[in-house]
């Protein structure tokens, strides 16, 4: 676990080990959220870096042919 120093100015710097793990960039979005007394930060990653992330998955469930447009 890293631990940061909140600065004057309310700033903190990501570990550098971090930064890497999550290829964070300068200009990348990060969400803060607050949950049972602690902070999460969570990487905001467009949509578009989605695209595969499936790749291999089985769809194995069937469609209700009622429901399905013709």
């Amino acid at each position: 676990m890293s631990q940061v120093t909140i600065s004057p100015k309310y700033q903190v710097v990501i570990p550098k080990a971090v930064r890497e793990k999550y290829a964070l960039l300068p200009g990348d979005k990060i969400e803060m959220i607050e949950l049972d007394g602690r902070i999460e930060l969570v990487p905001l990653r467009p949509a578009k870096d989605l695209r595969g992330f499936l790749k291999g998955k089985k769809n194995n469930f069937e469609r209700d042919t009622e429901r399905c447009l013709r």
